[in-house]
């Protein structure tokens, strides 16, 4: 087997959107900063967090009322299905997001005895984890 590719982390994460401004006050509301775009062919804007997590917001969902074809059909298809952030307080989390009407679509949900979890959809479906460890 050959040795394996080194990686240092997650250089950033595609999401596609239908809305950019709908989707940016959504992910503003998680602390992220639009930073650049639209650019590029697809095009694409780029959100920052002072964590170091960058997304790149893939601008070309054609409808805003479309299932998630991952999570919201019947049928399992391969792909990823959610991204999960690490954060040191989901229940603030969850109060935060409440308090402005953002639904929380899962948990909290205990994993193991040192992990928990609470899910959210963005406005166009997109499944997002606030994981808590410890």
């Amino acid at each position: 087997m050959p040795a394996p590719i080194p990686l240092t982390g997650i250089a950033h994460i595609g999401i596609r959107v239908h809305d950019l401004e709908r989707s940016v006050r959504f992910y503003e509301l998680l602390g992220f900063t639009k930073t650049a775009g639209p650019i590029g062919p697809e095009p694409v804007a780029i959100l920052d967090h002072p964590s170091g997590i960058e997304i790149n917001l893939v601008l070309n969902a054609p409808s805003a009322a479309a299932p998630n074809i991952l999570m919201d059909v019947a049928e399992k298809h391969p792909g990823i299905t959610h991204i999960a952030l690490l954060c040191p307080d989901i229940m603030a989390a969850k109060a935060s997001l409440e308090a402005v009407g953002i639904a929380i679509s899962g948990g909290p949900i205990q994993f193991t005895p040192m992990a928990k979890g609470i899910f959210v959809r963005d406005p166009d479906r997109n499944v997002i984890e606030l994981h808590q460890r410890g």
